[in-house]
């Protein structure tokens, strides 16, 4: 997926190169530069680094795959679009799950517009984190299986999350980001972030005891 051209370049401090497996590439932020400074063949790079991911993470915010791949290539090209207003004090990885996050809730409230909202019920401010782990002492064929049970059912519990809920814990938990990064990527304080997160697995752990 191929864009036009991306405009000028911009001067950045963030490091010029990132280590993946064994080989040395070009950091996200100098690539972005790269490509504003006419090199616009680079963004095949960044589509190749994040396009399953995006793909995955859109797919378990909608539930359809088909459409999923959809919004993706529209996420890619905002972004491609958008990447003169790209702040380099944010990691790209970020700032581009923040615009399939708003891309996969646009489409969530055209097809469902009734959600739970996450202003209630008003919880007291709780900062001690309960995480939902998946911890596997398989030995055996059959320990295996309870793992693997176990692990399709907190899949599906996750699934049938409302949206505010699943995307939290899709984020945090599956996408690995830290609370700091989905404060910035959802323009929160990072108390309502902890606390919207606790909530989110109180939802979920009650969920899975049924």
């Amino acid at each position: 997926m191929m864009m036009g051209d991306a405009g000028t370049a911009r001067k950045t401090s963030l490091a010029t190169v990132s280590r993946r497996g064994d080989s040395v590439t070009p950091a996200d932020e100098l690539l972005v530069t790269r490509i504003l400074a006419g090199e616009t063949d680079l963004y095949e790079t960044l589509i190749a680094r994040y396009e399953r991911p995006i793909v995955n993470f859109i797919y378990r915010m909608i539930g359809d795959y088909e459409q999923a791949l959809d919004l993706t290539q529209e996420v890619f090209f905002k972004a491609y679009r958008s990447l003169e207003r790209f702040d380099p004090t944010f990691r790209f990885s970020t700032w581009l799950y923040r615009i399939a996050s708003n891309r996969s809730i646009d489409h969530l409230r055209k097809h469902a517009p009734v959600l739970l909202s996450l202003n209630e019920p008003k919880d007291a401010d709780n900062s001690t984190e309960s995480v939902i782990q998946l911890k596997s002492q398989a030995h055996g064929p059959e320990d295996l299986l309870v793992s693997r049970e176990l692990g399709q059912r907190i899949s599906q519990a996750i699934d049938e999350l409302s949206a505010p809920y699943r995307e939290l814990i899709l984020l945090r938990h599956l996408q690995g980001m830290s609370y700091e990064e989905i404060a910035r990527m959802k323009r929160l304080p990072l108390g309502t972030v902890k606390n919207r997160l606790f909530r989110a697995r109180e939802v979920l752990r009650k969920r899975l005891e049924c």
